[in-house]
Protein backbone atom coordinates (compact mmCIF):
# COMPACT_ATOMS: atom_id res chain seq x y z
CA UNK A 1 0.00 0.00 0.00
CA UNK A 2 1.37 3.55 -1.07
CA UNK A 3 1.82 6.19 1.31
CA UNK A 4 -0.75 8.47 1.33
CA UNK A 5 1.05 11.22 3.08
CA UNK A 6 4.00 11.80 1.45
CA UNK A 7 5.32 14.74 3.70
CA UNK A 8 4.06 13.39 6.98
CA UNK A 9 6.93 11.82 9.41
CA UNK A 10 6.78 8.55 10.29
CA UNK A 11 4.72 7.32 13.34
CA UNK A 12 8.10 6.30 15.12
CA UNK A 13 11.23 8.50 13.58
CA UNK A 14 14.15 6.19 13.38
CA UNK A 15 17.66 7.75 14.83
CA UNK A 16 20.27 7.82 12.98
CA UNK A 17 22.80 5.26 13.47
CA UNK A 18 25.96 6.61 15.16
CA UNK A 19 29.35 5.27 13.41
CA UNK A 20 30.85 1.82 14.61
CA UNK A 21 33.77 3.29 16.34
CA UNK A 22 31.93 5.63 18.13
CA UNK A 23 28.99 3.79 19.37
CA UNK A 24 31.85 1.19 20.81
CA UNK A 25 33.84 4.08 22.14
CA UNK A 26 31.04 5.79 23.76
CA UNK A 27 29.74 2.77 25.27
CA UNK A 28 32.73 1.84 26.48
CA UNK A 29 32.93 5.49 28.28
CA UNK A 30 30.22 4.39 30.13
CA UNK A 31 31.05 1.00 30.89
CA UNK A 32 34.23 1.58 32.24
CA UNK A 33 33.17 3.42 35.93
CA UNK A 34 31.53 0.01 36.12
CA UNK A 35 34.60 -2.20 35.89
CA UNK A 36 36.76 -1.46 38.77
CA UNK A 37 39.13 -4.04 37.23
CA UNK A 38 39.59 -2.01 34.39
CA UNK A 39 39.31 1.11 36.03
CA UNK A 40 42.03 0.21 38.99
CA UNK A 41 45.26 0.58 36.66
CA UNK A 42 44.24 4.24 35.29
CA UNK A 43 44.25 5.60 39.38
CA UNK A 44 47.24 3.04 41.37
CA UNK A 45 49.93 2.97 39.44
CA UNK A 46 50.43 7.16 39.01
CA UNK A 47 49.27 7.55 42.69
CA UNK A 48 52.35 5.41 43.75
CA UNK A 49 54.62 7.37 41.34
CA UNK A 50 53.58 10.20 43.18
CA UNK A 51 54.06 8.74 47.08
CA UNK A 52 57.23 7.56 46.34
CA UNK A 53 58.39 9.98 44.55
CA UNK A 54 57.96 12.71 46.81
CA UNK A 55 58.21 10.58 49.71
CA UNK A 56 60.92 8.60 49.03
CA UNK A 57 63.16 9.75 46.24
CA UNK A 58 63.23 13.51 46.62
CA UNK A 59 64.55 12.44 50.24
CA UNK A 60 67.53 10.23 49.31
CA UNK A 61 70.02 11.66 47.17
CA UNK A 62 71.17 8.63 46.39
CA UNK A 63 68.34 7.66 44.52
CA UNK A 64 67.29 9.47 40.96
CA UNK A 65 64.11 11.73 41.28
CA UNK A 66 62.62 10.14 38.35
CA UNK A 67 63.43 6.16 39.30
CA UNK A 68 59.28 5.96 40.05
CA UNK A 69 58.00 7.60 37.55
CA UNK A 70 60.22 5.55 35.04
CA UNK A 71 59.03 2.39 36.55
CA UNK A 72 55.82 2.69 37.13
CA UNK A 73 55.19 4.29 33.73
CA UNK A 74 56.60 1.18 32.35
CA UNK A 75 54.24 -1.36 34.92
CA UNK A 76 51.28 0.69 33.78
CA UNK A 77 52.10 0.03 30.08
CA UNK A 78 53.15 -3.81 30.60
CA UNK A 79 51.43 -4.85 33.11
CA UNK A 80 48.29 -2.75 34.22
CA UNK A 81 46.60 -1.59 30.82
CA UNK A 82 47.36 -5.25 29.30
CA UNK A 83 45.26 -6.63 32.03
CA UNK A 84 42.87 -3.62 31.84
CA UNK A 85 41.83 -4.83 28.46
CA UNK A 86 41.59 -7.65 28.50
CA UNK A 87 39.15 -7.49 31.45
CA UNK A 88 36.68 -5.21 28.86
CA UNK A 89 37.17 -7.39 25.65
CA UNK A 90 36.15 -10.58 27.76
CA UNK A 91 33.43 -8.96 29.76
CA UNK A 92 31.73 -8.13 26.41
CA UNK A 93 32.14 -11.46 25.16
CA UNK A 94 30.89 -12.84 28.59
CA UNK A 95 27.77 -10.81 28.76
CA UNK A 96 27.38 -11.77 24.94
CA UNK A 97 27.32 -8.13 24.11
CA UNK A 98 30.19 -8.20 21.43
CA UNK A 99 28.13 -10.69 19.24
CA UNK A 100 25.91 -8.08 19.15
CA UNK A 101 28.34 -5.93 17.68
CA UNK A 102 29.03 -8.55 15.37
CA UNK A 103 25.78 -9.26 14.21
CA UNK A 104 25.10 -5.36 13.98
CA UNK A 105 27.93 -5.44 11.32
CA UNK A 106 31.04 -3.74 13.40
CA UNK A 107 34.08 -4.80 11.85
CA UNK A 108 37.26 -6.29 13.68
CA UNK A 109 39.25 -3.02 12.71
CA UNK A 110 36.29 -0.19 13.92
CA UNK A 111 36.13 -2.66 17.36
CA UNK A 112 39.37 -2.51 18.04
CA UNK A 113 39.83 1.18 17.09
CA UNK A 114 36.41 1.89 19.27
CA UNK A 115 37.64 0.36 22.71
CA UNK A 116 41.22 0.33 21.56
CA UNK A 117 40.56 4.82 21.38
CA UNK A 118 38.73 4.83 24.53
CA UNK A 119 41.99 3.23 26.41
CA UNK A 120 44.44 5.09 24.37
CA UNK A 121 42.87 8.44 25.51
CA UNK A 122 42.62 6.91 28.94
CA UNK A 123 46.09 6.26 28.76
CA UNK A 124 47.59 9.71 27.01
CA UNK A 125 45.87 11.46 30.45
CA UNK A 126 47.97 8.96 32.72
CA UNK A 127 51.08 9.39 31.02
CA UNK A 128 50.66 13.15 30.69
CA UNK A 129 50.32 12.80 34.55
CA UNK A 130 53.46 10.50 35.00
CA UNK A 131 55.11 13.54 32.48
CA UNK A 132 54.00 16.01 35.44
CA UNK A 133 55.41 14.10 38.21
CA UNK A 134 58.41 13.26 36.69
CA UNK A 135 58.83 16.89 36.20
CA UNK A 136 59.92 16.85 32.19
CA UNK A 137 59.34 19.75 29.89
CA UNK A 138 60.59 20.45 26.19
CA UNK A 139 62.19 17.55 24.41
CA UNK A 140 62.00 15.00 27.28
CA UNK A 141 58.62 15.29 27.89
CA UNK A 142 57.86 14.94 24.27
CA UNK A 143 60.49 11.79 23.72
CA UNK A 144 58.85 10.76 27.06
CA UNK A 145 54.90 10.78 25.64
CA UNK A 146 56.05 9.29 22.43
CA UNK A 147 57.83 6.43 23.73
CA UNK A 148 54.48 6.08 26.23
CA UNK A 149 51.93 6.20 24.10
CA UNK A 150 53.30 4.14 21.51
CA UNK A 151 53.84 1.67 23.96
CA UNK A 152 50.59 1.93 25.71
CA UNK A 153 49.08 1.60 21.93
CA UNK A 154 51.05 -2.19 21.86
CA UNK A 155 49.36 -2.78 25.48
CA UNK A 156 46.13 -2.45 24.22
CA UNK A 157 46.19 -4.34 20.92
CA UNK A 158 47.74 -7.10 22.82
CA UNK A 159 45.36 -7.28 26.12
CA UNK A 160 42.05 -7.00 24.29
CA UNK A 161 43.97 -10.17 21.95
CA UNK A 162 44.42 -11.90 25.07
CA UNK A 163 40.47 -11.31 26.02
CA UNK A 164 39.09 -12.31 22.61
CA UNK A 165 40.71 -15.27 23.06
CA UNK A 166 39.72 -15.88 26.69
CA UNK A 167 36.10 -17.65 27.55
CA UNK A 168 35.45 -15.73 30.39
CA UNK A 169 36.73 -12.94 32.70
CA UNK A 170 38.19 -15.25 35.00
CA UNK A 171 39.90 -17.09 32.37
CA UNK A 172 41.13 -13.36 30.68
CA UNK A 173 42.56 -12.90 34.26
CA UNK A 174 44.54 -15.85 34.05
CA UNK A 175 45.78 -15.65 30.39
CA UNK A 176 46.78 -12.19 30.90
CA UNK A 177 48.22 -11.99 34.44
CA UNK A 178 51.89 -13.93 33.49
CA UNK A 179 51.98 -12.41 30.08
CA UNK A 180 51.70 -8.83 32.46
CA UNK A 181 53.85 -10.12 34.49
CA UNK A 182 56.54 -10.90 32.36
CA UNK A 183 56.56 -7.70 29.93
CA UNK A 184 55.88 -5.56 33.02
CA UNK A 185 58.39 -6.55 35.32
CA UNK A 186 61.38 -8.16 33.00
CA UNK A 187 62.63 -4.50 32.33
CA UNK A 188 63.33 -4.37 35.72
CA UNK A 189 65.10 -7.71 36.25
CA UNK A 190 66.97 -7.10 32.61
CA UNK A 191 69.13 -3.95 34.72
CA UNK A 192 70.69 -6.66 37.00
CA UNK A 193 70.65 -9.83 34.35
CA UNK A 194 72.46 -9.54 30.60
CA UNK A 195 71.08 -12.85 29.77
CA UNK A 196 67.67 -11.53 30.85
CA UNK A 197 68.15 -8.11 28.97
CA UNK A 198 68.81 -9.69 25.59
CA UNK A 199 65.54 -11.47 25.74
CA UNK A 200 63.82 -8.16 27.20
CA UNK A 201 65.16 -6.53 23.96
CA UNK A 202 62.69 -7.23 21.58
CA UNK A 203 59.46 -6.33 24.30
CA UNK A 204 57.91 -2.89 23.90
CA UNK A 205 58.23 -2.47 27.54
CA UNK A 206 61.95 -2.43 27.52
CA UNK A 207 62.32 0.07 25.28
CA UNK A 208 60.28 2.04 27.04
CA UNK A 209 62.43 1.72 30.23
CA UNK A 210 65.78 2.55 28.02
CA UNK A 211 64.06 6.08 26.98
CA UNK A 212 62.35 6.76 30.28
CA UNK A 213 65.94 6.13 31.64
CA UNK A 214 67.83 7.90 29.41
CA UNK A 215 66.49 10.75 27.12
CA UNK A 216 69.71 11.15 25.34
CA UNK A 217 69.32 7.64 23.46
CA UNK A 218 68.25 7.41 20.21
CA UNK A 219 64.49 6.66 20.22
CA UNK A 220 64.32 5.28 16.36
CA UNK A 221 65.18 1.71 17.42
CA UNK A 222 62.81 1.77 19.97
CA UNK A 223 59.96 2.77 18.29
CA UNK A 224 61.01 0.59 15.50
CA UNK A 225 60.53 -2.44 18.00
CA UNK A 226 57.26 -1.52 19.41
CA UNK A 227 55.88 -1.05 16.13
CA UNK A 228 56.76 -4.36 15.28
CA UNK A 229 55.45 -5.55 18.61
CA UNK A 230 51.80 -3.92 17.49
CA UNK A 231 51.88 -5.23 13.95
CA UNK A 232 51.99 -8.93 15.12
CA UNK A 233 49.13 -7.96 18.05
CA UNK A 234 47.30 -6.46 15.81
CA UNK A 235 47.17 -9.65 13.53
CA UNK A 236 46.60 -11.40 16.73
CA UNK A 237 43.66 -10.05 17.59
CA UNK A 238 42.09 -9.78 13.91
CA UNK A 239 42.43 -13.55 13.74
CA UNK A 240 40.97 -13.89 17.45
CA UNK A 241 37.76 -11.82 16.96
CA UNK A 242 37.14 -14.07 13.54
CA UNK A 243 37.44 -17.24 15.32
CA UNK A 244 35.39 -16.34 18.13
CA UNK A 245 33.51 -12.81 17.37
CA UNK A 246 30.15 -14.64 15.79
CA UNK A 247 30.54 -17.46 18.35
CA UNK A 248 30.91 -14.97 21.53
Amino acid sequence: MKNKCRGCAPAHPVKKTAHPVKAVFTKQAKDMFKNPIALLPFIIFPVVALIMTELVAKGNDDIDNNLFVAMMASIFAGFGLLQSAAAIISEDMEKKSLRYLVMAGVKPHQYLLGIGGFLFAAATIVSAIFGFIGGYSGMELLKFLTIMLTGVAAAIVFGLSIGMLSKNQQAAAAMSMPAAVIIGFTPMIAGFNETVEKFAGVLYTQQISIIVNDFSANITKPLMVIAANIVVFAVLFVVAYKKKGLTS
